[in-house]
């Protein structure tokens, strides 16, 4: 019920109903005017043009005979009078007999108020009189001139008067008759004409509701009719169009003005993970560097074999601690995109082979069997020194966790091209990694023995730069 209310409210409220509802209380106040206008003057109006046209039939007869012309058969032009005005007509001359009678039963005792009613004078002067009488024996009400002529004959003409309240209503139906019809064709008139207006209003109704939700792809279909309606929608698609513009400079402006706050949250973000990883990191060479150098200040060891164990110490610390902000330093541009990458193609199993031939001594020391047979050169586009830090953090990982099995340590390395894609494979004979220490490892200075990792120099940012490297190029990375 309430949506049948909701959809008659907006009919209402359409163009097309209000243009009819006006159009058609225009034609009822019209309508109501000429009935108003019938009923108080239509009556009057009458009686004077019976009234005027009496008197011109005086004047015509009455030069008539002042003119006497011989030829003119007056009786003649008497009928023709009598019947084109519906006329009773009587003429008498001087000694009161009838020379013209139209009609037998018109007779000058009519004339003496003994058979009317009623009698109302509308005109008189010295020549004639106009009156309105009333017979009351066949109910018929008649306008009536009788005068005298130049030539001393006495006229008497008539003719009858319509009930004049009977025209009015009659005229009156009439125009409640031709109101109706009119307010029938103006509905189909003001569909038809509504229709040519409506539908570009509705067009530009749809395109400014676009307009409020963002969408500048309509336009308004130019007519170039250079009325309103087409002037209007010249002006929307210009106001559109200028949204659009300055909506897209609002927006490019606001994602540079994102990126901005989002660079700074990264820098700011990066500042305290760098603050935080080497306060956690340094906490130990920083102890060792000052337990040693205190040792050399209160000279504990006198002698110089000790002394310079300690500055060795301190000096092999000094540097762990400066390759490891470089590592940190590195990392936090990777990891917050502020490195670019020198892409570049070249020979990446020549670059696999300078890597082991970097790592021989630590292989030749550990007796560990290297298998690399890879003798076809594989071309790859990347950046040729992070691709070495890749390679050479997996297999310094390797040989620092290789067994011994079946008497042998092997480290294998394989290149496998999969979809224009080049995967290395890097496997190592020993103990295999725990799932949760899978997923751990690739955090920053997470180490699975963190004393054998300090032993042999590890800090833990290796694979953290692995996964960093690999994110910045969008590829997988595993273990």
């Amino acid at each position: 019920m309430n949506n049948l209310k909701t959809k008659l409210k907006s009919f209402f409220k359409t163009v097309k109903v209000k243009l009819f509802i006006t159009i058609s209380v225009t034609i009822l106040c019209v309508i109501f005017l000429l009935i108003i206008l019938n009923s108080f003057a239509l009556e009057k109006f009458y009686l004077y043009s019976k009234q005027r046209t009496l008197k011109d039939v005086y004047n015509q007869l009455n030069s008539y005979y002042n003119g006497m012309n011989h030829k003119l058969d007056l009786e003649t032009e008497l009928e023709k009078i009598a019947i084109r005005n519906n006329f009773d007509i009587l003429i008498k001359d001087e000694d009161n007999i009838n020379i013209y009678s139209y009609n037998k039963n018109f007779y000058s005792d009519n004339f003496r108020g003994n058979l009317f009613d009623k009698q109302e004078v509308l005109e008189k002067n010295d020549t004639y009189t106009v009156v309105i009488q009333r017979d009351f024996k066949n109910g018929m009400s008649y306008v009536m001139l009788s005068g005298k002529l130049d030539n001393g004959y006495s006229l008497y003409v008539r003719m009858p008067v319509i009930l004049i309240q009977d025209s009015v209503q009659i005229s009156n139906k009439f125009l409640l008759l031709i109101a109706g019809f009119t307010i029938l064709i103006s509905a189909i008139v003001v569909s038809i004409i509504s229709r040519k207006f409506t539908e570009p209003i509705s067009s530009l109704d749809k395109i400014a509701k676009n307009m409020a939700n963002l969408d500048f792809s309509h336009k308004y279909i130019v007519t170039n009719t250079d009325d309103e309606i087409d002037n209007l929608g010249k002006s929307i698609n210009t106001m559109s169009d200028k949204l659009e513009k300055t909506i897209n400079q609002l927006r490019n402006t606001n994602i540079e003005l994102e990126r901005d706050i989002e660079e700074k949250s990264k820098i700011d973000e990066m500042r305290k993970s760098f603050i935080s990883d080497v306060s956690h990191e340094l906490k130990t060479p920083i102890a060792l560097i000052q337990g040693y150098s205190e040792g050399l200040i209160e000279n504990v060891n006198s002698d110089e074999e000790s002394r310079n164990f300690y500055a060795k110490v301190i000096l092999d610390e000094t540097n762990k601690m400066d390759r490891l902000v470089k590592q940190l330093l590195e990392l936090m541009n990777l990891e917050y995109g502020g490195r670019e990458f020198n892409n570049d193609y070249f020979n990446i199993v020549e670059l696999e082979k300078e890597v082991i031939r970097k790592s021989k001594l630590l292989l030749d020391e550990k007796q560990i069997e290297l298998i690399f047979n890879e003798n076809q050169d594989v071309k790859v586009f990347a950046d040729d020194f992070y691709v070495e830090q890749i390679i050479t953090n997996y297999i310094t990982n390797a040989i620092k966790n290789v067994k011994e099995i079946e008497g042998k340590k092997i480290i294998r390395i394989e290149n496998i091209v999969i979809d224009d894609k080049v995967r290395i494979k890097v496997f190592n004979t020993g103990d295999s990694i725990s799932e949760e220490q899978i997923q751990r490892i690739w955090n920053r200075f997470y180490k699975i023995d963190e004393s054998r990792s300090r032993e042999q120099g590890g800090s833990g940012i290796g694979l953290s730069l692995v996964k960093a490297i690999m994110n910045n190029y969008g590829n997988d990375y595993g273990v």
